[in-house]
């Protein structure tokens, strides 16, 4: 049994799910779970939605254009798209009706952010269907069970792999559900962070559990650096597991941050293959040593860089660093690199606004803060003397910090 996870840029219209239907239908000689993204830039335009929404502005201009991306895909997609046009305003109904649901921000987006998914994989398993594979769509929000940290949920993996080994065996034997989507006690929808699918997968690899996880992505496998900005970046043919995780803690946006661990407990191989070429060997992640890695180059974008500086001439010590973190840790931020001076503690992280701010207002009962955004992150793992001294003479670097691996330095954008 495998599992194959298919992201947004892989059905963003109708050519594209029709590549991702071959690649299925080329791969059903066994049991094969699919799990799906929302299509395109779904989730961007769900997310400006949800922000109109909750602060009282119209939103139905931006949901009949989301309505009408999907309707005119299935119109070039379907035969008789009829019955599957129905099925869409009926789930574009059921999504207006959570946008203007009474609650905290982060509970309202989560009853809202996973339609994306819901509509993409009904639409896809429709699709494989008319073309002649009896697949089963199955909704993974009775199959991942979280705790209720919504936008960011923690799974509850001794439920959720009972659950996953109860409902297997009544399945058919290939499966179209969704990624970045669970449910908690009360059965609301709790997503799993920001671009969680490649976790879906995972968790689900786990739980199965299957021979093998392949991400389909539009690169063709895990490389040295991002193609775009560096384009004499190298794919590699194999990665270990460590060595792939500490890649994603760093930023490397090929595979989701939490994806490894689940499949390396199990020892299940995970693949990063091209949808664009799927003959093409990708990348194989899988428990194994290689010496003398190249460097591999990160780029973050969107960074907030955060100073606290104490205001009674005293010096930055445990009790400093201690409420610092527990502020960090109350509004929900996860630091990327830190640095401290005698007086004041510095660290970036992700620019999410609402959450930045909650910081900062934290912070400064103790501290005066200071910060910048707009910031790039550049991280150099593996690096060698030429990386080490070109990234280090960067124009504009605010922040630089080296290990024995890694040299990372905060730019001015």
């Amino acid at each position: 049994m495998k599992v194959f996870k298919f992201g947004g840029a892989s059905l963003k219209n109708e050519e594209a799910i029709r590549n991702v239907a071959s690649i299925i239908l080329s791969n059903t000689k066994e049991n094969l779970w699919v799990v799906l993204s929302a299509m395109g830039s779904t989730t961007d335009a769900l997310e400006k939605i949800i922000a109109l929404g909750q602060t009282g502005k119209d939103f139905n201009s931006e949901i009949n254009q989301l309505k009408e991306y999907h309707l005119a895909i299935a119109q070039h997609l379907f035969k008789e798209p009829e019955k599957i046009n129905l099925t869409i305003h009926s789930l574009f109904d059921e999504l207006k009706a959570n946008v203007i649901r009474v609650g905290d921000y982060d509970f309202v987006y989560d009853q809202v952010i996973g339609y994306g998914e819901i509509i993409s994989s009904t639409l896809v398993c429709h699709f494989l269907r008319q073309e002649g594979l009896d697949a089963e769509w199955v909704d993974a929000r009775n199959l991942i069970l979280t705790d209720s940290t919504f936008r960011e949920g923690q799974v509850q993996w001794g439920e959720t792999e009972k659950k996953i080994k109860e409902v297997y065996p009544h399945l058919k034997k290939h499966v179209i559900t969704q990624g970045f989507i669970g449910y908690n006690e009360k059965k609301e929808t709790v997503s799993l962070g920001r671009e969680g699918s490649d976790y879906s997968a995972a968790i689900l690899g786990y739980c199965l559990p299957a021979e093998s996880v392949t991400i389909w992505k539009d690169v063709p496998g895990v490389m040295s650096a991002d193609p775009k900005r560096i384009p004499d970046a190298v794919v590699f043919e194999e990665l270990p597991y460590k060595e792939t995780a500490e890649m994603t803690y760093y930023g490397a946006s090929v595979i989701h941050p939490k994806t490894v661990k689940p499949l390396a407990m199990r020892n299940i191989p995970l693949l990063a293959k091209s949808f664009i070429n799927p003959d093409l060997p990708g990348t194989k992640i899988h428990d194994c040593h290689i010496p003398n890695l190249p460097p591999l180059i990160v780029h973050k974008e969107d960074q907030c860089l955060i100073s606290c500086k104490v205001t009674d001439y005293t010096y930055i010590n445990e009790d400093h660093l201690g409420f610092i973190f527990q502020a960090i840790h109350q509004s929900g931020m996860h630091v990327n690199v830190m640095q401290n001076s005698a007086i004041s503690f510095s660290f970036c992280v992700d620019y999410r606004e609402h959450k930045v701010f909650k910081l900062i207002d934290l912070l400064s009962k103790k501290f005066e803060v200071f910060y910048n955004t707009g910031l790039l992150l550049i991280t150099v793992k593996n690096y060698n003397s030429k990386t080490f001294n070109e990234y280090r003479a960067l124009k504009g670097v605010i922040l630089e910090q080296s290990s024995r691996a890694a040299l990372q330095v905060l730019v001015k954008n």
